[in-house]
């Protein structure tokens, strides 16, 4: 069942929660070392979310392209791969690598960056400024579940262009996807 974020978890200007993740690369990533110097977005997705695949070789370009001005980019799987195994670190590995990342994929086994994030479902996009303040918490555009409509704006891209240029985002409209599938308490 879809899901949609009510309203954010975490205010605008607010310090970006750090963390300290795993990745599909082999390596670890905290939030300064994805953070660019015009800003950085971080999405919550997983590897069996068809909102998530319909949208992922969008999602992979726009990434490119904020890479190549200044923006750092990272992707997190939150979701409990005990009961969602297609999420585990080593599916991760796979999609990454089968959709082209060029950009860290971590792994958020315990959850706790994407409770401190507030991230409800997958994708959940949040951009912030080169200070590291929450600026942006929406979606990547109008195409949510299919291809993006004719004449759409890409959302996530210019949002985070005005971000960079210190500018007001603009409206924003929250992201729609699958609920992060939490562990039992």
């Amino acid at each position: 069942m879809a899901t949609t974020p009510a309203a954010a978890e975490i205010a605008f200007g607010t310090a970006a929660p750090s963390f300290d993740l795993p990745a599909t690369d082999g390596r670890r990533y905290t939030l300064d070392d994805i953070a660019g110097p015009n800003g950085t977005v971080i999405v919550f997705i997983c590897n069996h979310c068809p909102y998530v695949k319909a949208v992922i070789e969008r999602l992979v370009e726009d990434a490119g392209t904020l890479l190549a001005e200044g923006i750092g980019f990272a992707a997190i799987c939150s979701n409990d791969a005990k009961s969602h195994p297609a999420d585990s670190f080593d599916k991760m590995r796979e999609f990454a690598a089968e959709h082209g990342f060029t950009f860290p994929y971590l792994h958020d086994e315990s959850q706790a960056v994407a409770r401190d994030y507030g991230a409800v479902c997958t994708p959940d996009f949040f951009g912030v400024d080169a200070a590291r303040k929450l600026r942006y918490r929406g979606r990547l555009d109008a195409g949510r579940n299919g291809p993006l409509p004719p004449g759409a704006r890409r959302e996530l891209l210019e949002a985070m262009r005005a971000i960079a240029a210190a500018r007001d985002p603009g409206e924003q409209t929250p992201s729609i996807g699958c609920s992060i599938k939490w562990k039992a308490a």
